[in-house]
């Protein structure tokens, strides 16, 4: 009762003290990579589970980062650096997926833990579009799985082995071409994943990323990516028009595989990342998987790009189809793949080797970049190289289903 009376008679006292408990949490947050307030020396649970089966996966070829090691003494406590600059003071910014250095051949790749309880499919998802049949297929632009396996076989937690990559943005686009590249891939790589009977579910701007191996040829450090592999200095990078890079769509954790037979698959609503589809608000009623890709992808372009960069009204009618409130009024991937080609041969060398301009630049920020674009347009234009850059073209299977 004396609990009560006090909270009541105190509340403004108690708002300042949430408002004030929030500052300090983002504080903490800014200082330790987490709102839990531990500090870097200590390892937060999520990074525990790691540094537990440090030994088992070295063992079974895979070696984490010195942070990760049972006998880690941070490098900062012996040395006059300061945590922050550090490479082993860096946190994961996701929990269940960790880099590591392939022992067998010095290979850095990404390893991710998955519960099978909870997401039962994504390991034999993923290892369908990595199968001999079509993992070399050009038009497969799902993430590469090079090994699933356990570390415990009583244990419901599997590791999937895949390259390490980057968010599909980053780099930021130098070109209107380099984007519309971009473009081709993703909508040819959800056409390609829907004529096999897959529904993403989940295919939003987070979940496509980039191969990165020919935009970074001295690599970066795998969780502060814009700095270089030895934590010392910004992370080189080569333009996309001169390393066209491939785009993935990874995380298959709600992903649908359907028989052929069943034409017309519902499922129940499941929040991704994404949390502006129409069909989902306000009803829990069975949808189709694969209108709702549709607008994902549709909705991720329009927020990276017709919302926040300029030059890109060519796209405009197209998302908007794909966006729209009623999945069934949404086009097919075939359509979208069919009606973005005939978009994309409109557009003239200009408009393809035109700069990407971010719509919040201010006037310095532009004048260097407009400089530096127009150095290497001149280059590219004299070298002919390409303006709407493709990495190279792979052999395409003669079962193509």
């Amino acid at each position: 009762m004396t609990l009560v009376h006090y909270c009541s008679c105190t509340a403004p006292r108690m708002s300042r003290t949430v408002e004030v408990d929030a500052q300090i949490s983002q504080e903490m947050h800014q200082i330790y990579g987490t709102s839990d307030g531990i500090p870097p020396e200590e390892l937060d649970p999520r990074e525990v589970w790691w540094r537990d089966r440090y030994i088992r996966l070295h063992d079974h070829g895979y070696l984490l980062r010195s942070r990760y090691s049972p006998q880690w003494i941070p490098s900062w406590k012996t040395s006059k650096k300061n945590w922050r600059d550090a490479e082993d003071g860096k946190r994961l910014k996701f929990g269940q997926v960790i880099d590591a250095t392939r022992t067998s051949d010095g290979k850095v790749v990404t390893l991710k833990r998955i519960k099978r309880e909870r997401h039962p499919y994504e390991a034999d998802i993923a290892l369908y579009f990595s199968s001999d049949d079509l993992a070399s297929h050009p038009a497969n632009h799902c993430v590469p799985v090079y090994e699933v396996f356990t570390l415990n076989a009583e244990d419901d937690t599997f590791i999937m082995v895949m390259p390490l990559l980057r968010p599909y943005i980053d780099p930021s686009f130098d070109t209107i071409g380099e984007a519309v590249e971009c473009f081709r891939q993703l909508f040819e790589g959800l056409q390609f994943m829907h004529k096999h009977h897959v529904a993403h579910r989940d295919c939003m701007n987070k979940n496509i990323m980039l191969d990165p191996t020919d935009l970074y040829p001295e690599s970066f450090h795998p969780v502060a990516i814009n700095l270089n592999k030895s934590y010392s200095g910004e992370a080189k990078h080569l333009t996309r028009t001169r390393r066209p890079p491939k785009y993935y769509f990874i995380d298959f954790g709600i992903s649908r595989h359907y028989d052929p037979s069943d034409t017309d698959p519902k499922e129940i609503p499941i929040w991704g990342g994404d949390k502006e589809v129409p069909e989902f608000r306000n009803s829990n009623e069975p949808r189709d998987p694969f209108a709702t890709d549709v607008f994902y992808i549709g909705n991720a372009i329009r927020m990276d790009f017709l919302r926040d960069k300029q030059g890109f009204e060519f796209m405009t009618p197209l998302v908007a189809n794909m966006i729209q409130a009623d999945p069934d009024k949404r086009p097919k991937m075939d359509e979208v793949v069919a009606r973005f080609a005939d978009i994309r041969h409109g557009l003239g060398q200009r408009k393809l080797r035109s700069r990407v301009v971010d719509v919040d630049e201010d006037l310095l920020e532009r004048i260097s970049r407009t400089t530096a674009h127009w150095k290497r347009r001149l280059r590219f234009i004299v070298t002919r190289v390409p303006a709407i850059p493709s990495p190279p073209s792979q052999v395409v299977p003669k079962n193509l289903d």
